[in-house]
């Protein structure tokens, strides 16, 4: 059952259906309130204690414990005995709420307004609009407590801000009549606020209201002077000015203006300056693709459906150098090896082909280049002998040309294309760090995260948590000061295979996949996402020797093959189970290469089918000092010596 919570008001806890849990008492309210208040940080017992009661009675922990116990069979009332919890988990001296982050409306809230600050004026509207709709009174209403009051001021703070920042949105995009009534509720709750005033004088000086916009500036400054004894800001004093003198500044063309503005004035002057048939456009529009898509989810889907129109665009207008140049300025970093769209993806390498064929002998060699890495890039995950060529040669004219973002774009195709075979996290860990020495040295970031990814995948196949966790420390870093947040995603399955390749128990390990599954099935990467989860927690249970018992709507995506026979046993079928290891086709030589001949060798161990054994020991003897599947950076079967060493031993039986 997934499960809502709501702390912007009444605290609350909402079903998957959307009806009301019930929490309980008070005691049990402020509990998860407080656990809210952590975001997902542990907060130790003793801590709850004090923050529950001035004067904590005798029994105080216990009580505290028995508030937990009573709020987790309210939150997971289909939880089996023993069975741990998930949402409100038990982590070394305390309690901690492992809750996704758009569970949480005051989270939520909290990156929508994030979410808006990069995005264009009419996107920030629809942000802010329903952010400031999650809404339903004070935060944390009914707790005074020390902890629930600076949170309360910190929300509170973020959605004042919001309301303004929505307000500057709509001046933007024109509607000044639309941004009144709200700002002048907003100026008379909180009058100290002089940015609501601007707002508001500017708001009824576009609609045509001079008069009205020059007595909300003397109203301000005569309230600021007579109950603060402060004189009004220069930008208010700056604003009256203006709306004195007409001056244009006040007709949308302000100084100081934020990023949205901003945005906004240069769409407005493209608009006017560039012809709207133009070949220029086309390349203008790759550049906005290529930062839509490291932007977030939505960008990255919108990029994906975008990008193959920009290309045919190009095509017709029957200029080679021009369509070389759309297709090959997308150089957005990828680093997962199965394609979020085939299709697509082999309509780029057609019309890469095409283009180079169709490229005069004079062209430049960086523009062959892209192409050829594009080649080498939209081809992973497939059984193209051109991909790896393409690969090889797109490096070798950048190390000629000694172009730092070309050689980088180059040596993503070729990290791409060197899975020929088993055994391979060496030769991908030197290219990962070509690329983060490359990027770091000539400022380019996504690159740079590409680098520290590629390193992640291949210490953790070689068994070095430490230098993974260094890598994972370093992508978490960059990413949040770049403003790339699908990086997280990769970062938190890489923690859950940490958990399960270090040790922990099995249930631990599958708490923690099923957690990072969350903010990956809304994260626009369909190649990563279908069949991840499933898969993870299959290499799981046949690692440990469990059942393979999944329920039977169970989406496996690509993985089907692979898992079939596992489920198929699990089931007591062996028959069917013989019939279906016959039909499992050659794994792609990718990320997941050696985890899945690992399940087909176990299956087979099971079934005693030596020639399918064989043919595994083959295939992953060259690997047999990595971890299965941890290559991946998300999940592991275990050591691939574990599996020789079983089918040895299963060989050698048969003999």
């Amino acid at each position: 059952m997934r499960v809502g919570f709501g702390v912007l008001g009444p605290v609350v806890a909402w079903d998957e259906s959307g009806a009301s849990i019930d929490l309980k008492g008070p005691r049990h309210r402020a509990v998860l309130a407080r656990l809210v208040v952590a975001h997902g940080r542990v907060v130790p017992v003793g801590q709850l204690v004090d923050d529950l009661w001035e004067e904590p009675p005798p029994g105080a922990v216990s009580a505290v414990r028995t508030f937990v116990a009573a709020l987790r069979r309210a939150l997971e009332p289909q939880r089996r005995p023993r069975e741990p919890a998930r949402l409100l988990v038990t982590e070394g001296p305390g309690y901690a709420l492992r809750a996704a982050p758009q569970a949480v409306d005051a989270w939520r809230f909290a990156d929508a307004v994030a979410d808006a600050s990069a995005a264009v004026p009419d996107e920030t509207l629809n942000h802010l609009d329903r952010a400031l709709s999650w809404w339903r009174g004070p935060a944390y209403a009914g707790f005074d407590e020390p902890w629930a009051r600076v949170e309360r001021s910190r929300l509170e703070q973020l959605r004042l801000n919001a309301v303004e920042r929505r307000a500057e949105a709509l001046l933007i995009v024109g509607r000044a009549v639309d941004a009144v009534p709200d700002l002048d509720a907003h100026v008379t709750e909180h009058p100290w606020r002089e940015e609501a005033w601007r707002l508001l004088a500017l708001a009824l000086y576009r609609a045509g209201r001079q008069g009205d916009a020059l007595a909300v500036l003397r109203r301000a400054r005569g309230r600021l002077l007579e109950e603060l004894g402060l004189d009004p800001s220069s930008r208010l004093r700056r604003l009256e000015t203006d709306i004195l003198r007409q001056d244009q500044r006040v007709n949308g063309h302000l100084d100081n203006a934020g990023p949205e503005q901003v945005w906004a004035e240069a769409a407005a002057a493209y608009d006017r300056t560039v012809a709207s048939g133009a070949p220029a456009r086309l390349e203008s529009t790759i550049g906005l693709l290529r930062s839509l898509a490291v932007a977030g989810p939505g960008g990255l889907q919108a990029a994906r459906d975008q990008r193959p129109a920009a290309v045919a665009a190009a095509e017709r207008l029957g200029d080679p150098e021009l369509t070389a140049r759309v297709i090959g300025g997308y150089d957005v970093p990828a680093i997962w090896t199965r394609s979020d769209d085939p299709e697509r993806a082999a309509q780029i390498v057609a019309a890469a082909e095409r283009t180079l064929s169709a490229l005069r002998p004079g062209s430049s060699d960086a523009t062959r280049a892209r192409l050829l890495a594009t080649i080498a890039v939209e081809s992973r995950g497939t059984r193209s002998a051109r991909g790896p060529e393409a690969a090889r040669e797109a490096e070798h004219i950048a190390r000629r040309l000694g172009d730092p973002a070309l050689l980088a774009f180059a040596l993503n195709g070729v990290f791409m294309q060197t899975f020929q075979r088993a055994g391979l996290a060496s030769e991908r860990d030197e290219v990962g760090a070509e690329i983060v020495a490359l990027a770091a040295r000539h400022g380019l970031v996504t690159f740079e995260i590409l680098g520290h990814l590629v390193r992640l995948q291949a210490r953790s196949a070689l068994g070095d948590f430490s230098g993974a966790n260094g890598h994972a420390a370093a992508t978490t870093q960059l990413a949040a000061r770049h403003g790339r947040p699908l990086a997280s995603v990769f970062v938190q399955w890489y923690e859950a295979l940490r958990l399960a390749a270090t040790g922990a128990s099995p249930q631990t390990a599958e708490a923690a996949y099923r957690e990072a599954a969350v903010p990956l099935s809304d994260a626009g990467m369909p190649g990563v996402e279908r069949g991840l989860l499933p898969l993870a927690l299959l290499c799981l249970r046949v690692w440990h020797g469990q059942p393979a018992g999944f329920a039977e709507d169970t989406d496996w995506g690509p993985y089907l093959p692979w898992a079939r026979p596992h489920v198929l046993l699990a089931q007591d079928r062996p028959a069917d189970a013989a019939v279906a290891l016959r039909r499992i086709p050659e794994p792609s030589r990718d990320l997941l290469f050696e985890a899945l001949w690992c399940l087909t060798a176990q299956a087979a161990i099971t079934m005693d089918d030596r020639g399918v054994m064989e043919r595994a020991r083959t295939e992953l003897a060259p690997a047999s000092k990595e971890l299965a599947g941890a290559g991946s950076g998300m999940l592991t079967i275990g050591p691939v010596a574990h599996h020789l060493g079983c089918l040895a031993t299963a060989l050698g039986r048969t003999r």
